[in-house]
């Protein structure tokens, strides 16, 4: 009897071993350094800077509160083979909803007609087209502090306020910009 609870006990803490030494905590395709792209505010235009070229785009997606029952999208898309995006004014903090670029992103599916963006809490962001990765960004913090830092730079998310000097040295050392392949 000693013998059968003594093998169970072992067995189980082999499993346990098994089981918590495979586990990683990591998603399966999550790039090994966080990534980011770069708002600002100015003049009342909500504007991204990706940090990099994303080449070949064939569609844009905002999401603010993503996973809520406040969150609102608006989305444009370009016929392929895509189109180059690195800079973009994506909507206004008041007045008429964001227009089309002028070139071949179009908005497809607008923010809801009187869809105030200023209160949302976080803004999520992504590229359909190249391999990508989407970028999150806090929205109270890119209202309130944009005035604050020089017109070219940017809010990289956690990574902080960024101008090109800054991204060129930390893209693929500290995070990734959404168009950077992963190094990895």
């Amino acid at each position: 009897m000693a013998d059968i609870r003594w093998s169970r006990v072992v067995t189980a803490a082999l499993l346990l071993a098994a089981v918590t030494t495979a586990c990683d905590t990591r998603a399966q395709y999550a790039p090994s350094l966080p990534p980011a792209a770069g708002f600002r505010v100015d003049d009342g235009v909500l504007k991204l800077w990706t940090g990099t070229p994303c080449a070949g785009v064939t569609a844009v997606t905002l999401i603010f509160d993503s996973g809520t029952r406040h969150s609102a999208e608006q989305r444009w898309s370009a016929p392929r083979p895509g189109v180059l995006v690195e800079r973009m004014d994506l909507v206004r903090t008041a007045g008429p909803a964001a227009s089309d670029t002028g070139g071949p992103l179009q908005v497809r599916a607008p923010l809801p007609a009187g869809y105030d963006w200023t209160t949302a809490g976080s803004l999520h962001f992504s590229v359909d087209g190249p391999p990508s990765y989407g970028a999150r960004v806090d929205i109270a913090q890119v209202l309130r502090e944009s005035a604050q830092y020089p017109s070219g730079s940017y809010l990289f998310g956690t990574r902080g306020w960024m101008d090109a000097a800054d991204v060129q040295r930390e893209n693929r050392k500290s995070f990734l910009t959404i168009c950077t392949p992963d190094p990895e």
